[in-house]
């Protein structure tokens, strides 16, 4: 077996494929600029297409323009030819993929686009093929050679592509003026999705799940309430029901090692936190956790009306890490 240095054939891939991309940067040009206002001028779908993994490619910068504001989908130019091609209108923009420029399956496609006026964006990587030239915009793709040891493998001609296809949807996203909440709505499962849409409205407790005592209830009796409630917290009540203060079960334990006399017959006033932290309803979970990091606390009340003394919720720090936001 020869002597191979592993490390530096990683090293020599990265350099061949971060220089394919670099290349790409004085390649965009008036026709990026025509192939962004193309797109964002079409009344109908974005279709990307190509054949192996140029295909692939295909399917991953659909995914990425379609999760930030543009509508696209992949296309199997296979299947286009038998079929497919009614799923393709004249509202439609098609990009097409192809190192060699030469692929048969999207040659033959070409006549019927151009019969329903479709414009076609060719991410090339061969200048004056037969698909740079019947592209209606060309963007040139082409790498001095592929990392592949035997410069036959694919591997730096689909990142140049793959770098390209993000230009675009960038370009695009910033154009439609996509921001955090438009890319939240599209990813509702995911964890992003989660912490720019999640509310504490349906993680809090309330009703009869609430905890609270009066600041006359003995400190037996609080610790009753803080047990029975299960959330290791109860809110403090002044006469008039508002809330004044806050009693942990570390409280009543820090309470305990002072030695107060008759401990468990004083007041909660005695051990209470006053001003309790507190938030409105309509708080995004994530701000909810990051207040309680901040503060290094467990609970927050929750206020669903301002005008409210006494709080008619209350979150568990728990609650929150178990919607996986975090």
């Amino acid at each position: 077996m020869k002597n191979i240095n592993i490390k530096e054939i990683g090293r020599r891939v990265i350099k061949i494929e971060a220089n394919a991309v670099s290349l790409l940067e004085n390649r965009i040009d008036d026709n990026f600029e025509l192939a962004v206002n193309s797109i964002m001028d079409c009344t109908g779908r974005l279709i990307i297409s190509g054949m192996g993994k140029s295909g692939l490619i295909s399917q991953k910068i659909a995914s990425t323009m379609a999760s930030t504001g543009t509508p696209a989908y992949f296309v199997h130019p296979s299947e286009a030819i038998h079929g497919d091609l009614g799923m393709i209108t004249d509202q439609d923009i098609m990009i097409m993929l192809s190192n060699s420029g030469e692929t048969t399956e999207l040659i033959q496609i070409l006549p019927a686009l151009r019969k329903k006026n479709v414009t076609i964006i060719g991410l090339i990587g061969k200048q004056g093929s037969t698909l740079s030239t019947q592209s209606d915009i060309f963007l040139d793709t082409s790498v001095d050679k592929e990392a592949c040891t035997l410069d036959l493998a694919p591997t730096a001609s689909t990142t140049a592509t793959l770098a390209m296809g993000d230009a675009l949807a960038i370009a695009l996203l910033e154009l439609r003026g996509f921001d955090k909440e438009n890319f939240a709505e599209l990813h509702p499962g995911g964890m992003l999705g989660k912490r720019l849409l999640l509310t504490i409205e349906h993680l809090i407790h309330s009703k009869e799940e609430l905890p609270f005592v009066k600041i006359s209830t003995t400190i037996k009796n609080v610790l009753l309430t803080i047990s029975e409630k299960g959330l290791g917290v109860t809110g403090v009540l002044d006469l008039n029901d508002k809330l004044v203060g806050i009693i942990t079960d570390g409280d009543i334990r820090r309470g305990i090692e002072k030695n107060y006399d008759n401990f468990f017959d004083q007041p909660a006033q005695l051990i209470m936190s006053k001003n309790p932290k507190s938030i409105t309803v309509d708080t995004l979970a994530i701000s909810a956790l990051e207040l309680m990091e901040k503060h290094s606390i467990t609970s927050l009340f929750i206020y669903s009306d301002d005008e409210l003394t006494k709080p008619d919720g209350i979150i568990h720090i728990h609650d929150i890490l178990k919607s996986g936001i975090k």
